[in-house]
């Protein structure tokens, strides 16, 4: 999708759509208040016989307005004007983006960036504009016998301002769609099946990634990580015939002095829990247990395309998790990288044991931080619903630039305790440690269990098996947390 920023009214304008906003007392915009003008009244008479439900993202498209040289008008509700807060803005965007996604007509003029959001500077409003829009816009293209009908979608937006814009507001708007397309490479990811999204197609993906951008990408294989000793991550490997990968990309955008922030992502590329087997319902859905790793890569895309000026790595354990004679079960004790041994209660807490030596691993970095995404633990659900990621985290510094960062991106975090309490419960008689404790408060202690091999920087851990993805008729990838994480990047950029 491609943006433009042009200054002046919208009446004149010969778009195929005009985007404008109304409030639920029957308020318009500047922008709705100037094609009002023109059309006589007739846009205000229109919304005054209640076509448009009050709630913030209802929509009522008007096609021929009289007056406007547009082709149609869409007018999105703000709801309340006393109630307009990040999230009525968000979903107005976001049905303005589903509005135009599905139109017959090549370009649309959207005016909302001009309407004021508390505490939001315009930058702000274009650059969830951006982002909002073109992710409305994603599809992805499923194989099929038949080949699908050109979709239709408007494929040029022009942000319409009062003022000219300058390069901070270009900037801003060339962020929200590089965001937009990290998510897309993210869902794309997420949605494709296992028997394609292998551990070596996420390593060819790196490796077109690096190529694109220009930043290093290594791969290691069995053989090397035997060589360092990362017996955890190998342990779920074992029952797979396809081989682990581990990948490790480098984007150098910062100072070669700067010490990097390091993402490590969860890439089970299929998760059937192993000899610990997971009931069948519903187990399709595992191919999205990879999605902290999708969310790597599209966050590593953002920022090389937003070309950054920060150092950032990421580091992906890739691997399936499949029953089978060479399989690890449940009992074994199996030694990870940092030489902690660890004894293997349950087959399907794997995550966590890929992760542990990848996190050693991230030690050579020297990092800045280091932050992990991974879809880990079902309790999470369970405790926050779909809304927020879990967050836990070694240092509160940077667990309080995560939330702020999740309320201003919104994709929102929910912090939980760490306290060393809970390092009770992974006790074992026949290694240092269990991986799994019990029932009880299950994404704490899969914190915790990660919390013994981060010790030597500072650390967060973002659960997000509650959105990654969603279920039923809307099954997919949802691209989360590329916004929470590239807006990360963007404000330890500029710092």
């Amino acid at each position: 999708m491609e943006f433009t920023i042009k200054s002046g009214t919208p009446e004149n304008l010969k778009r195929g759509c005009i985007v404008v906003g109304a409030f639920s007392d029957g308020s318009l915009s500047a922008a709705a208040q100037a094609l009002d003008a023109a059309a006589g009244g007739a846009l205000a008479t229109l919304l005054s016989r209640g076509d448009l439900d009050d709630k913030a993202g209802s929509t009522l498209m008007l096609s021929l307005l009289p007056g406007v040289a547009a082709e149609r008008v869409l007018v999105v509700s703000l709801g309340a004007p006393d109630a307009l807060d990040d999230k009525a803005y968000r979903d107005a965007l976001s049905a303005a983006g589903k509005a135009l996604a599905s139109l017959p007509a090549k370009d649309a003029t959207v005016c909302l960036a001009d309407i004021d959001v508390p505490g939001r500077d315009l930058a702000w409003r274009l650059q969830q504009a951006a982002r909002l829009i073109a992710s409305a816009a994603y599809r992805f293209n499923a194989p099929r016998k038949e080949t699908p009908k050109p979709t239709k979608g408007v494929a040029k937006v022009q942000f319409l301002i009062a003022d000219k814009a300058g390069a901070d507001l270009k900037t801003a708007v060339a962020q929200g769609a590089a965001i937009a397309e990290g998510m897309a490479l993210a869902r794309d990811l997420g949605n494709l099946p296992a028997n394609v999204c292998s551990p070596t197609y996420l390593a060819d993906t790196a490796k077109a990634l690096g190529k694109e951008f220009k930043f290093k990408v290594s791969v290691l294989d069995t053989a090397q990580m035997e060589k360092l000793g990362m017996g955890a991550l190998l342990s779920v490997a074992r029952g797979a015939h396809t081989p682990p990968k581990l990948i490790i990309m480098e984007y150098a955008g910062g100072k070669a002095k700067d010490a990097p922030v390091v993402l490590v992502g969860k890439g089970v590329t299929f998760d059937t829990g192993g000899i610990s087997l997971k009931p069948a319902a519903e187990m399709d859905e595992m191919k999205y247990d990879m999605c902290g790793a999708a969310s790597v890569f599209g966050t590593l895309k953002a920022a090389a395309q937003m070309a950054l000026p920060i150092n950032v790595v990421g580091i992906v354990p890739a691997t399936e998790n499949m029953p089978g004679g060479g399989a690890t079960r449940p009992g074994d004790v199996v030694t990870s990288m940092s030489g902690q041994t660890i004894e293997i209660l349950n087959t399907d807490a794997e995550g966590r044991l890929i992760l542990c030596d990848a996190l050693t691993y991230a030690e050579r970095f020297k990092p800045a931080c280091v932050i992990d995404i991974a879809t880990l633990t079902g309790a999470v659900i369970i405790a926050l619903g779909k809304i927020p990621s879990g967050l836990l985290a070694n240092d509160e510094a940077l667990a309080r630039e995560l939330l702020d960062t999740g309320e201003r991106s919104g994709d929102r975090l929910w912090q939980l305790p760490l306290w060393d309490d809970y390092q009770e419960l992974l006790k074992s008689n026949f290694a240092d440690m269990a991986n799994i404790g019990g029932r009880t408060a299950g994404s704490i202690t899969a914190a915790a269990f990660l919390a013994r091999f981060t010790k030597n920087y500072t650390w967060a851990h973002l659960d997000i098996a509650g959105t990654a993805w969603v279920s039923g008729d809307a099954k997919g990838a949802t691209g989360r947390p590329v916004p929470l994480l590239s807006e990360f990047l963007i404000a330890r950029a500029a710092h």
